[in-house]
């Protein structure tokens, strides 16, 4: 079997009057994080391991953020389309592993809803999405809540 592994690594600085998405869900906090799209931190890192997996650049790359195009754009549009073009360069899907790092809110609670989102969207098991959530124990721009990071690994293979 050829199989393939990528990663991917976004942050983004939290703004005021902007909503927070995470994972695809609307997720109620004081501040949303800033960004040309919606800024969803956790998909951006996902694509990016994907594409990488896939040896097709980035997600600057494919939706460029100086793009009219891709302005506000829900970017769970990004995942969709960034799932149908490895499927198109003859891969699929193994699992992924994604760790978001944020001092707040408190994210746990949210991990089910957002490993649901995603599977539905990349049309996948929900089993194949690990999502964890840390902290940075209040060191770095992470721990001084200006922003969020995310990790995400992905295997994917040859079909």
């Amino acid at each position: 079997m050829n199989i393939r592994v990528g990663f991917g690594y976004d942050v983004h600085a939290f703004a005021p009057e902007r909503e927070l998405w995470l994972g695809g869900i609307r997720i109620e906090h004081s501040v949303g994080l800033l960004g040309h799209s919606d800024a969803d931190v956790l998909i951006h890192a996902l694509c990016d391991a994907l594409l990488g997996a896939a040896n097709l650049r980035d997600i600057g790359f494919h939706f460029p953020d100086n793009s009219s195009e891709f302005k506000n754009i829900d970017s769970k549009i990004l995942l969709m389309d960034t799932t149908i073009l490895i499927r198109n360069h003859g891969y699929e899907f193994g699992n992924a592993d994604i760790t978001v790092s944020a001092e707040e809110p408190k994210l746990n609670p949210h991990i089910p809803a957002m490993q649901s989102c995603l599977a539905e969207v990349m049309g996948v098991d929900v089993d194949n999405i690990s999502i964890k959530a840390t902290t940075s124990e209040k060191l770095g721009f992470v721990g001084r809540k200006e922003g969020i990071a995310a990790y995400a690994t992905v295997l994917i293979y040859k079909v």
